[in-house]
């Protein structure tokens, strides 16, 4: 579990990154010429939700459980 959340975060921030180098290549002169950041920033979208709903399914099925910060210290 501790490697799908690692390569979803590197995919996420990769997306990320593809974004940023889009508009600064696409959009010098205030038009984008492609859709190729919108694209990136969606596939960034559809993998956070696709990571939030794998952790959530592996909480409900009991694969990790949550520890919480203990009070007091």
């Amino acid at each position: 579990m501790k490697y799908l959340i690692g390569i979803a975060f590197a995919g996420i921030l990769g997306a990320l990154a593809m974004a940023g180098v889009f508009m600064l290549r696409d959009g010098r002169d205030g038009k984008a010429r492609s859709g190729n950041m919108m694209r990136a920033l969606a596939v960034r979208v559809g993998l956070s939700v696709l990571l939030f709903a794998c952790v959530l399914f592996a909480w409900w099925a009991g694969w990790i459980h949550p520890t919480g910060i203990p009070l007091g210290k």
